[in-house]
């Protein structure tokens, strides 16, 4: 079976290579400073006697589990500490597709690319439901897309790449039909720290033996390099996933487990109000200036990305590639994210230059 390299890396070496000055939001990657107390744990961990470098437990240190099961209100026999929220959708879909309920994966459209991405590697196949014009989605159109045949719904609010916010009753209602259809809810929510709405609701508010929820310290911590996430089964799906897991990773990183651990403890609530409010800055300051330049585009209610539509310029990797070259700012094309924005482009707001990015887009469509 052959694999396509995800659409991302190709842009970020396209752009590596150009000439010139080339402002990047292509990736998730903040631009912020982690928590202070993160630096601590680490610097803590440098002095540790040498059994401390060893293998952690497979499924992640205790009290770390611990931490997590206790802000999430799960028993800690349910956590299982992965090599960041790629893995943790891993576990949750691969869990999914061997309960031997069915083969097919239910998709948003649009869609982050890895999630198909894993389905044709876990040998599944992919239907998918389009959402509004905001990003939100109907329930009703998953329950008509689901079928006995559906092994997983994989859903991720706030959304990357529309923003949108998934309110209650659509999360419950996707649980409901989950169970409905004998399939589980992956609901990943590695960007729950970043609700600019006040609506986000977790798939954990609701008691079912029918959903996953996969998260991540990568983004809220500002540490898409220390690969910490986790996910959070059900009693009855959990044993099988630790074995993939340890087959798969063995285990992850210690120290940057410890380092997190100690963040989590120490780091109040002002350090994530204070990274909301500066991405609000910077969706005021992007779209303010879309609007000069009289594109279409979705403010987020949630996570830092805004896709945006400019006139006669479709999403294309030929015209990511012409921005990268002409105008000196690198995106992603829409056709990334599936066929219903093949129009559009998606940009990051995880620069400082978000200003002079936006300047540079508006003289060069003008």
């Amino acid at each position: 079976m052959d694999y396509e390299t995800p659409l991302f890396f190709r842009v970020m070496q396209y752009a590596s290579r150009a000439e010139g000055d080339v402002i990047d939001m292509v990736s998730g990657n903040p631009d912020w400073e982690p928590p202070a107390a993160l630096r601590e744990g680490l610097h803590e961990y440098a002095d540790a006697d040498p059994d401390r470098f060893q293998y952690p437990p497979s499924d992640g240190l205790l009290e770390l589990r611990e931490e997590i099961a206790a802000r999430r209100n799960v028993d800690v026999s349910q956590v299982v500490v992965t090599n960041g929220a790629g893995e943790a959708n891993y576990l949750a879909m691969a869990r999914a597709l061997e309960r031997d309920s069915g083969s097919e994966v239910v998709l948003t459209d649009p869609v982050y690319p890895y999630y198909p991405g894993k389905t044709t590697m876990l040998g599944g196949t992919q239907t998918y439901v389009e959402t509004d014009e905001t990003g939100q989605l109907d329930p009703d159109d998953v329950r008509t897309a689901a079928s006995a045949d559906t092994a997983a719904i994989v859903v991720n609010s706030p959304n990357n790449p529309t923003g949108a916010v998934y309110p209650e009753e659509t999360v419950r209602e996707l649980v409901s039909i989950a169970e409905s259809n004998d399939a589980i809810l992956v609901s990943d929510e590695v960007y729950d720290h970043y609700d600019l709405s006040g609506t986000f609701a977790s798939a954990l508010s609701v008691d079912s033996e029918h959903r996953i929820v996969t998260n991540a310290f990568s983004k809220s911590m500002a540490i898409t390099g220390f690969r910490v996430g986790y996910s959070i089964f059900p009693e009855e799906l959990v044993e099988s996933a630790r074995s993939r897991h340890m087959l798969v990773n063995v285990a992850g990183s210690r120290p940057a487990q410890h380092a997190v651990l100690h963040a989590l403890r120490e780091t109040g609530p002002e350090y994530y109000r204070a990274n909301r409010d500066r991405l609000r800055d910077r969706v005021d300051t992007f779209t303010d200036a879309l609007e000069r330049a009289g594109a279409e585009y979705t403010r987020p209610d949630g996570s830092f990305y805004v896709m945006v539509r400019f006139d006669g310029f479709p999403g294309t990797l030929e015209n990511v590639e012409r921005l990268i070259d002409e105008a000196g700012v690198a995106g992603m094309p829409g056709t990334a994210f599936g066929s219903s924005r093949e129009e559009w482009l998606r940009f990051a707001l995880v620069t400082p230059r978000v200003e002079e990015s936006a300047e540079r887009l508006i003289e060069y469509f003008e």
